[in-house]
């Protein structure tokens, strides 16, 4: 049987073994023959090798219990006749383990194979690693989230019938993997056992249009990322490591319609049609894209790891609420970390086996507090909570001033801030959550210097603050024209002058959204990140005002022609208002004393 406890782990073949399956010639108990493989064309031993325990160790995993064979493509037949190739990772001397499907855009040989498929099989488990459409050797032509529903569907019903599944089936994966787990997740109904999400959603539009601008620089770093991909781990690895230096140029390139060629040397269907279909509610995104529509419907138990500085966490923690107001219970943990960052590839690695073994098992998993688990920064602690969002926290109000204070008084009566937006020099986005990997905090001075930026300032706090939960923004705008953006972003002000980002959103002003008053003032609400944060003694409360973040988000051009075909750009005055009539503020929830 078997069995996920340590005592009967340690009892598979830790020695490698002096039979033929050792030297690559046959299998071990447990594995199936090649006849079982379905089409695979070769089997390998895979033994524990440096790099895979240099990962263990900086991951801080368990111990691997076995080695590994390895059934290299395996043809996964598409009800079109298309087949998707498989790789099937199996524990050896370890009969009957659970199977863990994990389908990648990103290839089945390189870092998140290594990461994924192999970390997981050496510690008992069996995994299919399925390349999706059009990637990796798999047959057919990528449509990025379009068809992941019909063809993931169509893999778990093939996994299941094959001899060497054992009636377990698991799902696992990081972003994109994540994102094919929900897209089966409430058909597949009970023929999957337990999920294990990271940094990722069910409600992809939201990633590419957060507030309703076009998230450029996601878009198209994935775009001209999957166009450098070509079936060679080391090349296709240093495609995620290394940007292309082609992308600068793109990201500044007007029409954005035009953006892919420059970053891929060719037209980009996919990239073309996400800037077309602009408008919320699109059938585009609703008939195949979106999946949480049915969150409720899903019925396997769900873990989630999430990092305050990704590019989903906003829509990942309205999942997480979508599944907890459905009743179903689902964990989730959210550390200091940025999208695919180590540190979350290994929690995501460390409770993915036991939240699996658990279930396989059926037993109560044993996590590591929870149901929500949170890491609190600059106060370097981990607090266990209920729900999301936390219980407890208070809204409180800091009110924007005319002479650049951030106070709780109420503001008097003032004059607007003004600042001007020039989409020809557009405002420059700095740190924050990106695709790529690299610094998410930076110290925001150079920013703030700029012409186009306004800043309220707190005084330095007298005791400490814990913010936990959503943030948000009420800003009274006069705009110079009907098209605009405004980007807020909280920081952090150190004694020493340094300001370091803490969160933010951006919102798109289009005439039939935030309708202006009489005076011409609208009142729009940004959203930022959701955070869990201490601003320590002495230390003081920042919000940053500007007309965008470029490349991060699309420049706004001021003229309402479409996203994909706009060149004409035009400059605009932005007021802010801070009067009793007009009081713009930043919300915060605060845990603790109110300082």
């Amino acid at each position: 049987m078997w069995d996920a406890g340590d005592h009967l782990w340690r009892q598979g073949d830790r020695s490698g073994g002096s039979g033929s399956a050792a030297r690559g010639q046959g299998h071990g108990r447990g594995t199936p023959p090649p006849a079982a493989a379905s089409g695979a064309t070769t089997c390998e031993v895979v033994h524990l090798g440096l790099i895979t325990w240099l990962f263990g160790r900086r991951l801080n995993l368990p111990p691997a219990v076995t080695r590994v064979d390895v059934h290299r493509d395996l043809p996964v037949p598409m009800p079109d006749g298309v087949a998707l190739l498989a790789d099937l990772y199996v524990p050896r001397r370890m009969p009957e383990a659970p199977t863990v499907l994990i389908r990648t855009p990103y290839g089945r040989r390189g870092l998140f194979a290594l990461l994924s498929a192999r970390v997981l099989a050496e510690r008992g488990f069996q995994v299919v690693l399925q390349s999706v459409r059009g990637t990796g050797g798999s047959g057919g032509a990528l449509d990025p989230f379009a068809q992941e529903r019909a063809d993931g569907l169509a893999t778990i019903d093939w996994v299941r019938r094959q001899p060497w599944f054992h009636g377990k089936l698991l799902l696992f994966g990081m972003s994109y993997l994540g994102y094919t787990q929900w897209a089966v997740a409430a058909e597949a109904g009970e023929r999957v056992t337990a999920m294990h999400v990271t940094m990722s959603t069910a409600r992809i539009r939201d990633l590419f249009y957060p507030g309703e601008t076009f998230a450029l620089e996601t878009a198209l770093t994935w775009t001209a990322l999957m166009s450098r991909m070509t079936g060679d781990p080391v090349r296709d690895g240093l495609a995620q490591l290394v940007p292309d230096r082609r992308l600068a140029p793109a990201l500044r390139h007007l029409p954005l319609g035009e953006a892919d060629v420059v970053a891929t040397g060719r037209k980009v269907a996919h990239f073309r049609q996400w800037l077309e279909h602009d408008e919320p509610g699109d059938p585009y995104w609703k008939a195949e894209r979106d999946h949480d529509g049915r969150l409720a419907e899903v019925t396997a138990p769900v873990a989630m790891v999430a990092g305050w500085h990704d590019i989903f966490l906003p829509s990942q923690l309205e999942d997480f609420q979508a599944l907890a107001a459905a009743g179903r219970k689902p964990y989730l943990t959210i550390g200091p970390w940025g999208h695919g960052s180590l540190e979350s590839a290994g929690a995501a690695v460390r409770e993915a086996i036991t939240w699996f073994t658990a279930h396989v098992k059926g037993e109560r998993p044993a996590m590591p507090g929870g149901p929500v688990r949170l890491y609190v920064q600059q106060a370097d602690e981990w607090r266990d909570y209920a729900t999301w969002p936390p219980p407890g926290a208070r809204p409180t109000t800091w009110h924007l001033h005319a002479d650049g204070r951030l106070a709780v008084e109420p503001p008097q009566s003032s004059e607007p801030t003004r600042y001007r937006y020039d989409p020809a020099d557009p405002t420059p986005s700095l740190g924050g959550p990106a695709l790529a990997l690299g610094p998410t905090r930076r110290d925001n001075r150079s920013l703030e210097a700029r012409p186009d930026v306004v800043t309220f300032t707190g005084a330095p706090l007298t005791a400490p603050i814990d913010v936990i939960g959503p943030v948000r923004a009420v800003l009274h705008l006069r705009t110079g024209g009907e098209h605009g953006d405004v980007f807020v972003r909280l920081c952090d002000v150190e004694p020493s002058g340094r300001s370091m980002n803490v969160c933010d959103g951006i919102r798109r002003i289009v005439p039939d959204r935030f309708p202006p008053g009489p005076d011409g003032v609208r009142r729009v609400t940004v959203e930022l990140w959701p955070t869990a944060y201490r601003f320590a003694a002495g230390h003081r409360i920042r919000v940053l005002v500007s007309g965008g973040a470029h490349p991060r988000y699309a420049r706004n051009p001021g003229t309402g022609e479409p996203l994909g075909t706009a060149t004409r750009l035009v400059a605009t005055t932005h007021e802010v208002f801070h009067d009793p009539d007009h009081p713009s503020a930043l919300i915060l929830p605060v845990m603790g004393p109110a300082g």
